[in-house]
């Protein structure tokens, strides 16, 4: 070839090859299946890539990619695979000479008889030399759209954020602000006169920004908090320049330019947003107003959730000040409670749950949720706990405890029910007393591992007008049954069967297989239990009760033995008496029988002669081994220990039980009261004992329903429930 004027001369007509090397075009040939790629010359020399450095495959010109480029050249070419086309084109930057310069690729998508993309053939030009750049004039265009596109997935994505982790999480999401180009994304929250940053969106870069710091720092995301002012960031020098306390982050990396957003809701800053680029230069005014937009955006939903936040903590910690601060140890059962607040915002329930100590091995349990999800549900809550905590202490049955509460809320004129179920549990004998106002039916798990729930009748949640129907009481019918050692009792409310997408039954299938399956131990089931939905929560705040009867307290026949006492019936005291020494007798207490019997017959006849209703009387062993004798009657006036004289024909009564038993007391109970003592028994030897067990005529009567003796509809027998 001839040169003129320096010029290489070239062959008329020019090769191919020759063409696209004096204008820059170089080829490349993408092999899909085994992901080998071929450069030419020209196109590595577009690419300012080293022949020696390229691996010969894709990933081998990662490093000639811009920053933040990537994802969206990828982008380009998968949608063209995808959508079956043939061709392809797009613009990216690659750094040359501490700057960036254009490229364009095009490439020609080759398929099988299938529609199957095998391999791409294609070309490489440097579009930076183009007349009027038009690849720059192509990549702004899809920068504007690209931004525009952010502003609005980010607006999307903000509209169901409800807690600050959910707007966090808005900085993770791939298709929002990675496409802003950033190498970082920054998110820091005004908290009194510091700025906590509780983001990073790691898109390449890390700037460990100090976690804590103060709005009169001399840091970009301070000056724009404290100025209500963007700060623009055009190169590395004004990073040194303006910011020396940051640049010793700032120094190791790749970043070349940054902004920090304040986030203004309602004139006062809220919090900042800082994004940190690769590039050199200034932000184009387009751009300002884009990111001005984005930052609003932001701003309005974090105003949002920190004040969903501070009112979800005032709820739950209204509620949890209105719950137990701990619960009781109770000899003879182990009990577990767990209480979960609902998932995000406001809705903090009126789930709540108690164990009230009864005295004498008895126990009451309970459990509620009050209707609705916001502090005013918690707060009758705890009103209606303590007042249904009071009424079972003053001696009132579950059913009129129960109808009493429902009472109280409709007093309220609050407008809203609840739900409760009540058990009282006589942890000597295992009787069970349940009453339910609308609750879920409870749930037991037998010592064989058996798991069913228990049918109660119940009545109508609390607060709701009770039926105008004759002879129905209360309205709170109490069911009893038998918890035998060994045996579980698991209340809850709907909170923890209640599924998204599904129905309360699922749920509590999956409840009796998790309690059937679970662990003996009623803490470690009660972690169980829990999980089905979770350490955060559900839709609904969740409470949950689980009482495991330990092994029997006294020998086998520890009663309990009850006896009506009627006015004008000889034959009740008589064969209470009966009862008494024969019971006495099967417990190895001969040597008191006729103490116990003398102290039973004063205590009985206190209320034949001084009340009108009668009473029932009752004999069981206590918790440490003592025989209990419980005499109840109608009367409120509580007796006294007086000193009769020598010729009076009464007032000896107490004195006798006060010297013959080791310990007495009277207990008010509903509208009438309860007399009891106590008298301290041996243990028997084991011989001794078996006999007594196996003695032919050892009373075992059932217990009878029990009676509240007040007045009015109250007064009416609660009945005894199916064990389901």
């Amino acid at each position: 070839m001839d040169q003129r004027g320096g010029t290489p001369e070239v062959d008329w007509p020019a090769r191919p090859d020759t063409s696209l090397a004096l204008n820059r075009m170089g080829t490349f040939d993408w092999d899909l299946d085994s992901g080998r790629m071929h450069l030419d010359a020209t196109a590595l020399e577009v690419l300012d890539l080293d022949p020696e450095e390229f691996s010969g495959t894709p990933a081998g010109l990662r490093g000639r990619v811009a920053a933040g480029e990537e994802d969206r050249y990828d982008r380009r070419v998968e949608e063209a695979l995808r959508d079956g086309r043939s061709h392809y084109g797009v613009y990216f930057r690659t750094p040359r000479d501490g700057g960036t310069s254009w490229i364009h690729a095009q490439g020609h998508i080759l398929r099988d008889p299938d529609g199957r993309a095998y391999r791409v053939i294609g070309i490489l030009r440097d579009a930076d030399r183009d007349p009027g750049e038009p690849g720059a004039a192509g990549e702004r265009d899809e920068g504007r759209r690209r931004l525009t596109g952010v502003v609005e997935r980010t607006t999307a994505i903000l509209a169901h954020a409800r807690t600050v982790n959910d707007v966090t999480d808005v900085l993770k999401d791939r298709e929002a602000l990675s496409h802003l180009g950033a190498v970082s994304v920054m998110l820091g929250v005004v908290d009194g006169g510091r700025i906590h940053l509780v983001a990073e969106g790691q898109l390449g870069s890390y700037v460990p920004e100090i976690e804590y710091t103060r709005i009169d720092a001399q840091l970009p995301m301070s000056e724009a908090v404290r100025t209500l002012q963007s700060v623009y960031i055009a190169s590395r020098e004004e990073f040194l320049r303006r910011y020396p306390q940051l640049w010793p982050y700032i120094e190791p990396l790749s970043v070349r330019s940054g902004v920090y957003l304040p986030l203004i809701a309602q004139g006062r800053p809220v919090g900042a947003l800082g994004l940190l680029y690769a590039r050199d230069g200034d932000f184009t005014t387009e751009e300002r107003n884009l990111l001005v937009a984005l930052a609003s955006g932001i701003a309005q939903s974090l105003q949002r959730a920190i004040l969903f936040e501070q009112e979800h903590d005032l709820a739950e910690s209204l509620q949890r000040a209105m719950l137990p601060r701990r619960i009781p140890d109770v000899p003879g059962a182990r009990i577990a409670v767990r209480y979960r607040a609902a998932r995000t915002g406001r809705d903090v329930g009126g789930d709540w749950y108690d164990v009230i100590p009864l005295g004498g091995g008895r126990v009451g349990v309970m459990i509620g949720d009050v209707e609705g999800h916001d502090t005013d549900a918690a707060a009758v809550m705890g009103q209606l706990r303590i007042v249904l905590r009071a009424y079972v202490l003053e001696g009132h049955t579950p059913g009129t405890a129960m109808a009493r509460a429902s009472a109280f809320l409709r007093e309220l004129a609050t407008d809203r029910f609840a739900t409760c179920t009540y058990a009282e549990v006589d942890l000597n004998t295992g009787t069970l007393r349940m009453v339910r106002a609308g609750h879920l039916d409870p749930v037991v798990r037998r010592g064989d591992g058996s798991c069913h729930r228990i049918q109660v009748a119940g009545g109508l949640p609390l607060g709701l007008p009770p039926r105008d129907r004759p002879g129905t009481g209360s309205g709170y019918p109490v069911a009893t049954l038998e918890l035998h050692p060994g045996d579980t009792l698991l209340l809850c409310t709907d909170g923890l069967i209640e599924r998204p997408g599904g129905d309360s039954e699922t749920g509590m299938r999956e409840l009796l297989e998790a309690t059937r399956t679970g662990p003996a131990d009623v803490e470690e089931l009660a972690d169980v239990l829990c999980d089905l939905v979770g350490d955060a929560g559900g839709g609904d705040d969740m409470a949950l009760l689980v009482l495991r009867r330990r092994g029997a307290i006294g020998p086998r026949g520890g009663g309990p033995l009850r006896q009506r006492l009627t006015p004008g019936d000889p034959d009740g005291p008589a064969m209470a008496r009966h009862l008494i020494r024969a019971a006495v007798a099967a417990w190895g207490a001969w040597e008191r029988a006729d103490e116990i019997e003398l102290a039973a017959d004063e205590l009985m006849t206190n209320a034949l002669v001084h009340t009108d209703g009668g009473g029932q009387v009752g004999l069981r062993l206590t918790a440490d081994g003592r025989i209990r004798i419980e005499v109840e009657d109608t009367s409120s006036a509580l007796p006294r220990r007086r000193e009769a004289g020598d010729w009076a024909v009464s007032g000896r009564g107490l004195m006798l039980v006060d010297r013959l038993a080791d310990a007495w007391g009277v207990e008010p109970r509903g509208s009438g009261k309860r007399v009891w003592c106590e008298f301290a028994v041996p243990a028997p030897a084991p011989a001794v004992r078996e006999d007594a067990e196996e003695a032919p005529g050892l009373p075992r009567p059932e217990p009878e329903p029990e009676t509240d003796l007040g007045p009015g509809p109250a007064g009416t027998p609660e009945v005894p429930g199916r064990d389901g």
